[in-house]
């Protein structure tokens, strides 16, 4: 492993416990296991560092998702196999859940712009999934832009949220069937 990755994998463990006010580069360089200079190497800042883990997140996400999308298979089973991918990210989602709880208790500007454009980036990129759904007669004409976002809120509700108020996380076959059974039901033509 590299010392760049070394230390995105670090800051990545620090922003998921700590929050973005309260990691340092101290403890990101603890944490790695490298002298704080090295990490200026790669990141002028900890606004650099930090945007660095949360668009590498999305664009493997992204890139995931494009890997398992065929056209060869229905929108339903599309949808199907990229919630099973994204389920798989949950780990994950601890950074953004962090950063949710941090925006809402401490409203720290970084952190409501970063999880703005977040939201926008996968929001964008599941809206574009629809239109095309919709173009090729697999789904009916729907308000593009609500839905994705109404797909991307109910996800990130059991994914993240559920957990902040149940004893256990909900098994991914639960999940899976409750957008099949509601929402991508009420889509399919």
């Amino acid at each position: 492993m590299d010392r760049r990755h070394e230390i995105l994998e670090a800051a990545t463990k620090s922003f998921s416990l700590f929050g973005y006010k309260a990691t340092t580069m101290d403890q990101v360089a603890k944490l790695a296991n490298v002298g704080k200079g090295t990490i200026y190497t790669f990141f002028s800042n900890k606004e650099e560092l930090f945007h660095a883990i949360v668009f590498a997140m999305i664009n493997e996400m992204k890139a995931e998702k494009d890997a398992i999308i065929s056209d060869r298979r229905s929108f339903q089973e599309n949808a199907h196999l990229v919630l099973m991918k994204m389920l798989e990210f949950r780990e994950r989602h601890a950074l953004l859940s962090k950063l949710i709880a941090e925006e809402k208790e401490m409203q720290t500007p970084i952190v409501q712009a970063v999880l703005v454009k977040v939201e926008q980036e996968i929001v964008h990129y599941i809206a574009e999934h629809i239109e095309r759904a919709i173009s090729n007669k697999e789904i009916r004409d729907v308000d593009v832009e609500l839905v994705a976002y109404l797909i991307f809120k109910a996800y990130m509700a059991f994914a993240v949220d559920w957990q902040m108020t149940h004893e256990q996380a909900l098994p991914e076959e639960k999940i899976v069937g409750v957008f099949r059974d509601t929402i991508f039901r009420s889509l399919i033509t």
